[in-house]
């Protein structure tokens, strides 16, 4: 079968270190052969199917990808058609941004997730089955720690279009603070120089849901006089809830559900 082309976001030490692998019916992609582990079985549903069910937040409270869309994940994520999404949504972003009436007290903040909106973890999920295994904190956490996330390229042209528009930027996300610091090198290492607020979710919020305590921290900037002029996020609990914005905006993301 045809390979599709990587990411151009990818790292090259990724690409390098799997190029010699040869591409058949039974793999993703070069980059990872599938898994066979985790996930579940899928009867009587097609891959795309499962994939537009997901996005528009029918099927819900899931843990894994069927094991059986292992391949379509992981060609899709890797492929045209997910830079093709992507750039669908920072479009109407972007005209949505650039017809607002910007008031000049500094007063008006969009809201980016980081994690599969900001950052990429598209190389450590191609080595960790694009969703088919069940989540490993540990894992995950390590690669986090490393710092090494490339910015999802969409979401960094939006990202630069406010900036220039007078909006400020706000990143809310359900890292933890104790990644504060690995998390602000890496946003400004991949061209998020600067922003208004950058929160991490404190250990007291540790059992509290993304709806929860996005809604809440949402709520903390309008009454310190902010007005949520946008909203972007890969998760339905990063832009739902109470205090939303004036408009936000999904990105597709059919490797994990957060609640």
């Amino acid at each position: 079968m045809k390979v599709l082309p990587l990411l151009f976001f990818l790292s090259t030490a990724i690409v390098a270190s799997h190029c010699s692998e040869v591409a058949s019916e039974g793999q993703i992609h070069l980059l990872r052969p599938q898994s066979g582990s985790g996930g579940r079985l899928l009867s009587g549903l097609s891959c795309l199917s499962w994939r537009l069910a997901v996005e528009a937040n029918n099927i819900i409270e899931w843990e894994t990808i069927p094991a059986t869309c292992e391949g379509y994940v992981g060609h899709y994520m890797l492929g045209h058609q997910y830079r093709k999404d992507i750039q669908a949504v920072v479009y109407a972003a972007i005209g949505y941004a650039k017809s607002l009436n910007i008031s000049k007290d500094g007063k008006d903040i969009w809201i980016f997730d980081i994690d599969e909106t900001s950052l990429s973890n598209l190389p450590y999920y191609a080595k960790h089955g694009f969703g088919a295994e069940p989540y490993n904190s540990t894992l995950f956490n390590e690669w986090v720690f490393e710092g090494k996330a490339p910015a999802l390229p969409g979401t960094l042209k939006l990202y630069r279009k406010i900036v220039s528009l007078g909006i400020k930027p706000v990143f809310l996300t359900g890292r933890s603070e104790d990644q504060r610091k690995v998390t602000s090198s890496n946003l400004k290492n991949v061209g998020y120089r600067s922003w208004l607020k950058l929160i991490l979710k404190a250990s007291s919020e540790s059992g509290t849901t993304a709806v929860v305590y996005k809604s809440t921290h949402r709520a903390e900037l309008e009454a310190s006089g902010y007005r949520i002029v946008g909203n972007i996020g890969d998760q339905w609990s990063d832009i739902l809830g109470t205090h939303e914005a004036n408009r936000s905006f999904k990105l597709p993301d059919p490797m994990y559900y957060i609640s």
